[in-house]
């Protein structure tokens, strides 16, 4: 049975009771998997999240979460040194909430970036304290201070963050709805989730965010590299 993914539907949901339903190897560490998770796995440019796993008054660290042989399955990798508990326990899984909640503040405010950008985006990273947006940019001459004062004109704005579904087919139909160019959204299972930002932006996307801009708090844009002959870095940070 697939894993209940219930950041999708609260991202704000720190741990959860769960019951171990596989325990196996992978990338050379122990891993386990749930049947339902507030772990987020690595994807879209946001890392896995980490935390603990805990059982009879222990906690298990989980170094990272990660898909597993599907994308219907999240596989908890544990720290070095861990063990697994067996098929069946049940425990407490718990995230590392304050990595998680900057991750999420840093992810939707690369959404803005990309509104204050509104070129195709070619790569991207989300940190906690440092993210970047790579963009194709025919020409150069961008200024920091001038994209950071519009990046919090929109935060200022706080407006709310929302999700919702359409289909594979409601998507194909408007492919302008997706922004990056190397990393197409998730399709093949009959739906495709997308992240709303009232009145900002509209785009398709598995991660976690913050419920209004308000929350992301100031940002500045620390850096602005040229990567190639259209290709501009744009990072940014928590101001």
């Amino acid at each position: 049975m697939p894993t209940q993914f219930l950041f999708r539907d609260d991202a704000y949901l720190t741990e959860c009771e769960a019951v171990v339903t596989a325990v196996g190897e992978k990338n050379g560490a122990l891993g386990v998997e749930l049947d339902r998770t507030v772990f987020y796995p690595t994807g879209g440019g946001q890392p896995g999240d980490s935390g603990w796993l805990r059982l009879g008054g222990e906690d298990l660290a989980v170094a990272t979460a990660v898909y597993g042989e599907t994308k219907g399955d999240i596989v908890h990798v544990l720290a070095p040194g861990a063990f697994a508990p067996p098929v069946g326990t049940k425990v407490t899984a718990r995230i590392d909430w304050p990595v998680r909640h900057a991750r999420m503040r840093m992810h939707t405010g690369l959404h803005l970036l990309s509104v204050v950008l509104p070129y195709p985006v070619t790569g991207g990273s989300i940190g906690a304290e440092e993210s970047r947006l790579d963009f194709d940019i025919p020409e150069s001459g961008l200024d920091r201070d001038v994209l950071t004062e519009k990046l919090n004109a929109l935060i200022g704005q706080d407006a709310a963050v929302t999700e919702r579904w359409i289909t594979d087919a409601e998507l194909e139909a408007n492919p302008g709805l997706v922004k990056t160019m190397a990393v197409k959204p998730p399709m093949g299972s009959g739906k495709v989730r997308l992240v709303e930002i009232a009145g900002l932006d509209l785009q398709p996307c598995g991660g976690t965010h913050v419920r209004r801009t308000g929350e992301i708090g100031r940002m500045a844009v620390s850096a602005i590299e040229k990567k190639g002959k259209q290709n501009r870095r744009v990072r940014v940070v928590f101001a």
